[in-house]
């Protein structure tokens, strides 16, 4: 599923089209921010993500605020993204493996300029654009359609291997659940991924040590997750997921990793940010009431 190259034949074609990619990259600069701006941005991410799920009385609250901080830096610091061009083809892309994450990545797109905050109150309406599970074809900013747990990593396997055949120089970031990588693709997916050395693909794994049901020990444990990633030969790096500083020392490093792709294993708490949500399975997939939903605000404008 590549995409074009762009003219010219041959390597001085090449040459042209690395310079064109270049150049581009520096115009889509990043923000200019401060870790406090960043930690700003992302309790911001999860006012929204309350406001999404409160407002239409249904969502994945939990792993939505559990990966807030992770997608601050990335949207805010990380990436090369514009939302007056989001379809820009050297933007670097992310692919929201643990889709029911939707409300975290709404919240960040919104943000980020790519649609009206006010959007979020529509979350899950039928003739929203902002349903249960990205979508690309309906939001700007979604560069893969999500939701079938497992599948996230095949395709950011894709878009790397794209940017590679077209001599892209984009970044593609794979956000996975702790409770999805006991999902057999994923190891299916890491194969490939080391196999095609793939230095331009990070993947994330979001491991608040919990799904649905309760803790992934319980259910099925994917520990030790570094060792396994290891074995399938992605360079580890491993953090506190809620600490701005290492989030970014850690996509600092992935970038110089070369030859093979990066796993960041960020230790998070599922329903970080609101009291009665943190570490509680049960916050999984529902929505606050009105008291718990003025808690919840609360909670967070004071962080």
């Amino acid at each position: 599923m590549a995409e074009a190259g762009g003219g010219g034949g041959g390597r001085n074609g090449r040459k042209i089209n690395n310079k064109i990619n270049l150049k581009r990259r520096e115009i889509m600069q990043k923000e200019n921010i401060s870790i406090q701006e960043l930690k700003e941005k992302a309790k911001k991410i999860r006012l929204g993500i309350i406001e999404a799920i409160y407002s239409n009385n249904s969502g994945h609250p939990g792993g939505s605020l559990s990966i807030a901080d992770i997608l601050a830096v990335l949207y805010f610091d990380e990436m090369n993204v514009n939302p007056k061009n989001p379809d820009d083809k050297d933007r670097d892309r992310l692919v929201l493996s643990k889709g029911h994450a939707a409300p975290a990545l709404y919240s960040a797109l919104a943000l980020k300029g790519f649609f009206e905050e006010e959007e979020l109150k529509t979350f899950r309406n039928i003739n929203s654009m902002l349903q249960g599970h990205p979508d690309l074809k309906k939001v700007p900013g979604v560069d893969m359609s999500t939701g079938s747990l497992g599948q996230g990593l095949s395709c950011a396997n894709g878009m790397a291997i794209a940017g590679k055949l077209d001599k892209k120089n984009y970044r593609v970031y794979c956000i996975l659940g702790d409770g999805e990588i006991e999902e057999g693709q994923i190891w299916e997916a890491c194969m490939a991924s080391n196999k095609y050395k793939l230095d331009n693909l990070c993947v994330i794994v979001d491991n608040n040590n919990l799904q649905i049901d309760g803790t992934i020990e319980e259910v099925m444990s994917s520990y030790p997750i570094d060792e396994k990633f290891r074995s399938f030969g992605f360079e580890i790096i491993k953090i506190d997921g809620h600490d701005i500083e290492e989030i970014k020392k850690a996509f600092e490093v992935a970038k110089n990793i070369k030859g093979k792709p990066t796993c960041i294993i960020a230790k998070t708490i599922k329903g970080k940010g609101v009291s009665f949500m943190e570490n509680q399975a049960s916050w999984h997939g529902k929505a606050p009431n009105e008291e718990q939903y003025k808690k919840a605000i609360d909670e967070l404008l004071n962080l």
